[in-house]
């Protein structure tokens, strides 16, 4: 598929209203994916991909291996994409869709070997065109701040150092 196919695709399937935001739905979603995959697998995955979409794969933690969860990845995505939880975990599921009809089934399964269940379940679109299903719980989780619960005061979370106060 094409750069601008798969755009075109990523953006009529989550109904987005512009190519650019499209693109930012593309790299947000792909540069996490590569961040959770371990080795060689995103440059693997790059390979099969147009070079304008490849290189999202290939930023510097790639293949890092990162450990997060299903709601952690669409929330990563959303911060990088720049838009709420639920308007990025749909684009996310969309770009996944697209980019799971776009490589070789091979290349997806080995992706799914290296995903734990709840963010395998990203790569099992039954029909082409579809989005794949997910638990509503990984994209209505309430948002925590930061310090809750953690004994500390949000605008100022970390106490003044009895250092800079001490007299000699």
């Amino acid at each position: 598929m094409k750069y601008d196919e798969f755009v075109a695709s990523v953006q009529r399937r989550a109904n987005i209203n512009s190519r650019e935001e499209a693109e930012r739905a593309i790299r947000g979603t792909l540069e996490t994916l590569a961040e959770r995959l371990l080795g060689g697998e995103p440059k693997d995955l790059a390979s099969q991909l147009p070079p304008e979409i490849a290189v999202y794969l290939l930023q510097p933690f790639a293949g890092e291996g990162a450990h997060f969860t299903l709601t952690e990845f669409f929330r990563i995505a959303s911060e990088r994409e720049g838009m709420p939880l639920s308007e990025a975990s749909l684009h996310a599921r969309a770009v996944i869709a697209v980019l799971s009809e776009s490589v070789s089934m091979g290349e997806i399964e080995n992706i799914r070997a290296q995903l734990p269940h709840d963010l395998r379940q990203l790569f099992m679109v039954e029909n082409e065109g579809d989005l794949p299903e997910v638990d509503e719980s990984a994209i209505h989780e309430p948002e925590t701040p930061l310090f809750t619960g953690m004994g500390g005061d949000a605008d100022y979370p970390f106490p003044p150092s009895r250092l800079h106060t001490e007299t000699e």
